[in-house]
């Protein structure tokens, strides 16, 4: 085989390294370009070189140079006219250049599709955080709303209740007055911190099952309290999710079984803490004043958020029943 075979042989082996050397690759084939078998690899080479999309200075001097190597051994060799000598210089740029050329548009391309995708991403970005500001914006009005409506009313039984106490003459009226006047002070605060508007947390205050159990036997409530919760032990999650959960259970006690006797048993184990709330069969009318809201509803979405089970209805007895199971680790 002669120098053309072989020097167009090894620019075809040598192909696999444009992916990795471009430029080395284009030299590499120009033996096989000026013995003029090497067209082949050189368009595969000069493709590559416009996909790293090289300064167009740089580009064109990579053509140049491509066409000086194909042109200068037929001008020697040969004796072509002017007209020839044209067309082959004509023939040689445009073969060289256009692959090249080519190469450059198809990496242009990719970076303008590229740019698009990344700006349409930005663009969602910015919808998802304006629609994300639109609802904190909503929450914000309607905390808003609610701490007007339900605080002016909460206050005002606040006032009542301290100006009662402070015109009655009887121990156990004006007892009553300042408790009242606590709780509704304390659901003040509470409201306030779980909309938001509260400048210190009412957590900070303390609010513990055993406090809120003292509070419903103060109001004439009868209850009683089996097992302690250790806050060392309990991750504070699940020590507000159970604070909740006999919150309810007292309330809806108050509301539906009005007299009847409330047990609270808690029971801290290895995995899980587990709650049950059980009364007696009512010995009044229910407070129907009192009915509605999301009780035991909302009660299940937060302890199921909390990873847990709630389980509530009658009792055999002609009570109620409810057990409510919180992992540790919530």
């Amino acid at each position: 085989m002669g120098y053309k075979v072989l020097s167009g042989l090894a620019a075809g082996l040598l192909l696999p390294l444009r992916h990795r050397w471009p430029r080395l690759t284009v030299l590499l084939c120009m033996p096989a370009m000026a013995g003029g078998l090497g067209w082949a690899a050189m368009l595969v080479a000069m493709f590559r070189l416009g996909r790293v999309r090289p300064k167009p200075p740089e580009l064109a001097g990579w053509v140049l140079l491509t066409c000086v190597v194909a042109v200068a051994p037929v001008l020697i060799t040969q004796s072509l006219t002017p007209g020839s000598i044209l067309l082959t210089l004509a023939f040689v740029v445009l073969s060289a250049g256009a692959p090249a050329v080519l190469g450059l548009l198809v990496a242009l391309r990719e970076q303008l599709a590229e740019s698009l995708q990344r700006l349409a991403d930005a663009g969602e970005v910015v919808a998802q955080a304006k629609a994300e500001m639109a609802k904190s914006e909503e929450r914000a009005r309607i905390a808003r709303e609610i701490h007007d409506a339900v605080g002016h009313h909460v206050t005002l039984i606040a006032v009542e209740s301290a100006a009662l106490g402070a015109s009655s003459g009887e121990a156990s009226v004006r007892e009553a007055a300042t408790r009242v006047r606590g709780l509704a002070k304390q659901a003040l605060d509470e409201m306030r911190t779980t909309l938001g508007l509260s400048s210190t947390t009412a957590e900070a205050e303390a609010r513990t099952i055993t406090d809120l159990v003292g509070q419903a036997r103060a109001s004439g409530v009868d209850v009683e309290l089996t097992g302690e919760l250790e806050h060392h032990e309990v991750p504070g999650a699940v020590e507000r999710a159970a604070y909740r959960v006999v919150q309810e259970a007292l309330t809806n006690a108050s509301k539906h079984a009005p007299g009847a006797g409330v047990r609270v048993d808690l029971s801290n184990r290895a995995d899980a803490l587990r709650i049950v709330v059980t009364n007696d069969a009512p010995d009044d009318e229910p407070i129907t004043e009192l009915t509605g809201g999301a009780g035991l509803e909302g009660l299940s979405e937060r302890i199921r958020m909390a990873g847990g089970e709630l389980d509530a209805g009658p009792s055999e007895d002609g009570g109620f029943r409810l057990v409510a199971l919180l992992p540790q680790d919530s």
